[in-house]
């Protein structure tokens, strides 16, 4: 992935998990291979993990450790109603900006 892409992604992977738990509660490995199956094949594990952590601890989502058939359990991750609302405010930043960037494409327009 090219750097600029790389750092366009990090000040917006937070919102993008969000999303993703939106649809459904997941587990660590299925954010990253959804995320890979949208095409970031770049992001390791290792970044979600990290940013699972930190959504964890601003209370955006719900925790529920469940059994897993190898190794310890996994942490299942629901988006909780601090998160909704965190993701609301996420895509009103996030058009207000396309549509601003999309103007300065078109030439000001």
């Amino acid at each position: 992935m090219a750097k600029q892409m790389t750092e366009m992604l990090k000040g917006n992977l937070e919102g993008i998990v969000l999303a993703i738990l939106s649809d459904r509660p997941a587990y660590g490995y299925e954010i990253t291979s959804r995320l890979r199956e949208m095409g970031f094949a770049d992001i390791a594990e290792g970044t979600i993990y990290a940013l699972l952590i930190r959504i964890e601890q601003k209370g955006l989502v719900d925790v529920v450790k469940t059994p897993s058939e190898k190794g310890p359990p996994r942490k299942v991750f629901s988006l909780n109603l601090q998160g909704q609302e965190y993701l609301k405010e996420f895509w009103t930043t996030w058009n207000f900006l396309a549509d601003r960037l999309q103007q300065l494409h078109q030439g000001g327009r």
